[in-house]
């Protein structure tokens, strides 16, 4: 009689899938963002590859300081060599104008870097940390990772995201569990120029609402106003009492006139939502 395999089982085929994928490249370039995907990756690849895998991080106006920060932090612990380069995406028009495509942009420009790094230490390859649920949005930059030739191991061996928080729970990765992550522009609408003053005004607004004790949030810029995204939870008690003032003040403190919550909650990609695209 055939035995199905438990979930856990599954998991575990999955993993050694990755082993496998990572181990017959011989040698591979990490591009490491210090979130929960791509540190499970990085790990794995530290594993089997040992001094054959070097991470990479950009920094950027665009992500936080202490994303950065996080993945030196974790590289070091996992003992693996992390190299950090300076990407500048503003100064790119393309990725500047903020078109639906500025994430296709933006992947080929921040390829161009890691395959630049790769050959320094004689690599061949350049992996990315997305996983399975990464296919079901609109996701112009796996496009252009497809085409600059990164390849993505974790999609190939079949791993979700909840595959990678009980990996990471498994082997007490300080990232299992971090909320997903994006990059600063994700928060302003398409069509909305990228500038230093409104990429600051989202950073410090979120810094501050993070401090007050918000793990999971985003903070979408429509000009003067500020749409705040908590959890559906949290929602009511940010709208009352002691809460609502804090958040008021924090996001008037970093530049907004306006500030409002946003009644369906946080949920990643919500600038997608009125994107129709044709053919």
């Amino acid at each position: 009689m055939e035995i199905r395999a438990t979930p856990t089982a599954d998991r575990h085929a999955k993993l050694e899938a990755l082993r496998e994928a990572l181990r017959a490249t011989g040698g591979c370039l990490i591009a490491y963002s210090g979130g929960a995907d791509s540190t499970l990756l990085l790990a794995v690849a530290a594993d089997v590859l040992a001094d054959r895998c070097v991470a990479v991080t950009a920094r950027s106006m665009l992500f936080p300081e202490h994303e950065l920060r996080r993945a030196s932090e974790i590289a070091a612990l996992l003992g693996v060599r992390h190299r950090v380069v300076d990407f500048d995406q503003l100064a790119i028009p393309a990725i500047a104008e903020n078109s639906p495509r500025r994430c296709y942009h933006c992947k080929h420009a921040l390829a161009r870097m890691l395959w630049e790094v790769a050959r320094e230490h004689g690599l061949e390859h350049v992996a990315d940390g997305a996983v399975v649920d990464d296919l079901g949005d609109y996701r112009p930059g796996l496009q252009a990772t497809r085409e600059a030739g990164i390849i993505s191991p974790m999609i190939d061996a079949g791993i979700t995201k909840a595959d990678v928080t009980a990996l990471s729970e498994e082997r007490g990765l300080p990232t299992a569990g971090l909320p997903s992550m994006a990059c600063y522009a994700s928060r302003i609408p398409y069509g909305t120029t990228l500038d230093a003053e409104a990429v600051g005004r989202v950073a410090r607004a979120e810094a501050a609402l993070s401090a007050l004790g918000y793990t999971r949030l985003r903070v979408r810029h429509h000009g003067d106003i500020a749409r705040i995204e908590l959890p559906v939870e949290a929602v009511e008690d940010a709208a009352r009492g002691p809460a609502r003032s804090m958040i008021v003040d924090a996001a008037k403190a970093a530049g907004y006139v306006y500030v409002t919550l946003d009644l369906e909650g946080y949920r990643t990609g919500s600038l997608n939502e009125g994107l129709v695209e044709e053919g």
